[in-house]
């Protein structure tokens, strides 16, 4: 299963939502597809979608997708990081009116900088290849994400063992 999720932003991410339906379609994506469209004008024909989903629900459908397409929105991607999966980053972007501006845009350019975990989609026509191709992309990748929790809780048992000596 794929699943697509835009998050709660006011604009809608048609050219995302019918880039997905386009490709569910024409059959290049074979596998069920859930989409979470927000407030996406356009209503897909071939996938199942859902305005909003709530917080359990989300974390159902990251934890059995095995691809998630997200919008630049750092709680949208890092959610499928934080439990081991490589999303499909598509940033919404001001020219194509899904946002005021491109912070989203540059936002993924630095993660990607930073740390590789994940696999952007700046030009919508690239989309089918990441998703033909996530399994090679995601087994080439050199990311190195991972959560702040762990540290947190090394950090804090090295200063408790202090206390104790």
């Amino acid at each position: 299963m794929i699943f697509v999720t835009v998050g709660t932003h006011e604009q809608g991410f048609d050219r995302l939502i019918k880039e997905i339906d386009r490709l569910k379609e024409q059959k290049i994506i074979n596998e069920d597809v859930i989409i979470q469209k927000g407030y996406t004008e356009y209503e897909p024909k071939y996938c199942e979608t859902y305005k909003l989903i709530d917080y359990d629900k989300m974390q159902q459908y990251l934890s059995e997708a095995r691809i998630v397409i997200t919008h630049g929105g750092p709680a949208s991607f890092v959610a499928p990081l934080a439990i081991g999966k490589t999303p499909i980053v598509v940033p919404r972007q001001k020219q194509f009116e899904e946002h005021v501006n491109d912070h989203q845009v540059d936002f993924v350019k630095q993660v990607v900088e930073r740390n590789n975990s994940l696999i952007p989609v700046y030009d919508i026509s690239e989309l089918e290849e990441k998703i033909v191709k996530y399994e090679e992309i995601v087994s080439n990748m050199s990311g190195n994400y991972s959560s702040n929790n762990g540290k947190f809780v090394e950090e804090l048992e090295k200063e408790i063992e202090k206390m104790f000596k």
